[in-house]
């Protein structure tokens, strides 16, 4: 028997679901609602953290409750999760969600800045899921808590030129033998144009080497790199160079190299970064970017004073390196993996302040660290407010306080979000010492 609730939503959670307490007590997701709304939800199994639910009816919708703009939004696309609010609202939820992400972490009277929202159709990467079955090529991507390749002919939050390769991909993989049930196309828009690695589960024949090569061509990409499964990608076509300008300096990205979102993103986050900086920094200048990536931090912050950057990987330590020669920009750049080997407390001590942007785990090993040395700014960026909550943990039980913190929405109408943090220490006598 269906068991169905008329359910009164309080709240959106962090995944994009209307969050209702249930009349025998615990608490519903509802995919779909809103806050202010009341509903009738299909129950699913209750599980530990609460239970399942499929929005049947809305009774009293939302005032801010909006058409979704995308149709693929409706047939449960998981790229997006809150088509159906208006963009002042989510810009709202996101700002409480790093407010409540901080005070989770010891920062409770965190001073929280304004949203920065990016609009949509600024995307400039994106990661289509590939799957072959009997009724043909499906890309697009995967729905909403599930596995299943959603096909789809548009995209409203990508740039229109990579929206505009969806169908020509689709077309040119239907003919890839390569592609024998799952892959993915990894597309970058670099100043060149639309940059592609495609990963698929069979090899890559010569024949489809030259026919990769044609379609290239046709299609105005510059290159297009292949790779099996996880392994290392290989240079399948090329047509001519890929660069990219990232604060003035010109770099050539690995295949499927990672970028900030947008470019309004990067700015924005950029702006923070600087932001946080004081006017003039202690000692002799000198800022570490740690997961410094292909320098997105590290060169604005080379106008600011002396940047060493630290990245783990090799491709992107050499296009930076490289782009910093040509451009005249003073930084050094040292492949090192902070995960395994995290900056000890000494090698922190000559920075006058570390910038760190660590990958969606966070870096509790490196912020341990950090919270011991005698920095005195760390500036956090996030792109999980999970772990930042974690992470700042670990400054608010050694004293630090919270200078500034920025949420940043680069993922429009989607649950991530981004934030620019600045932790200062407290002045301290004495010094720390390395373990």
């Amino acid at each position: 028997m269906t068991d169905i609730a008329e359910l009164a939503v309080t709240a959106v959670g962090s995944g994009g679901d209307g969050i209702a307490p249930l009349p025998g007590g615990g608490t519903a997701f509802v995919p779909g609602a809103l806050p202010g709304e009341q509903v009738r939800a299909e129950l699913g199994p209750r599980r530990r953290d609460g239970v399942p639910a499929r929005l049947v009816e809305i009774l009293r919708p939302a005032p801010d409750r909006v058409v979704p703009p995308c149709p693929h939004f409706a047939e449960g696309c998981g790229g997006c999760a809150v088509q159906h609010w208006a963009p002042a609202a989510q810009a709202g939820w996101k700002h409480d969600r790093l407010r409540e992400a901080l005070s989770r972490g010891g920062f409770p009277d965190a001073a929280v800045a304004d949203t920065v929202s990016t609009p949509p159709g600024r995307r400039r990467r994106a990661d289509f899921a590939v799957r072959r079955g009997p009724d043909g090529i499906r890309l697009g991507f995967h729905r909403a808590g599930s596995g299943e390749v959603l096909d789809i002919r548009e995209c409203l939050v990508v740039d229109p030129r990579l929206a505009a390769l969806i169908a020509p991909l689709r077309e040119m993989l239907r003919r890839l033998g390569a592609l024998r049930r799952d892959g993915s196309a990894v597309v970058n828009l670099l100043d060149t144009g639309p940059d592609v690695l495609l990963r698929t589960d069979g090899p890559l024949s010569p024949t489809e080497r030259v026919a990769l090569a044609a379609f290239a061509q046709e299609a105005g990409i510059p290159r297009i790199a292949w790779a099996l499964k996880d392994g290392a990608a290989e240079i399948a076509a090329q047509t001519g160079p890929v660069a990219i300008t990232l604060s003035g300096a010109a770099l050539a990205p690995a295949p499927g190299a990672f970028l900030q979102a947008s470019p309004d993103g990067e700015a924005a986050i950029i702006a923070a970064v600087l932001a946080a900086l004081p006017a003039k920094l202690a000692g002799r200048g000198r800022i570490a970017d740690l997961h410094a990536g292909l320098g997105t931090l590290s060169l604005p912050l080379a106008t600011r004073g002396r940047v060493a950057a630290f990245e783990g990987d090799a491709a992107a330590v050499s296009a930076l390196a490289a782009a910093a020669g040509r451009a005249g920009v003073p930084l050094s750049a040292t492949r090192r993996d902070l995960a395994r080997q995290p900056l000890t407390v000494a090698e922190l001590a000559p920075f006058a302040a570390v910038v760190l942007d660590p990958p969606h785990a966070g870096a509790a090993e490196q912020v341990a660290l950090l919270a011991r040395s005698a920095v005195p700014l760390v500036i956090y960026v996030s792109c999980n407010p999970a772990a930042l909550s974690r992470d700042a943990r670990a400054f608010a039980q050694a004293g630090w306080t919270l200078a500034a913190a920025t949420p940043i929405d680069q993922f429009v109408h989607s649950a991530q979000l981004e934030a620019v943090v600045a932790f200062a220490r407290a002045p301290q006598r004495g010094s720390v010492r390395d373990r």
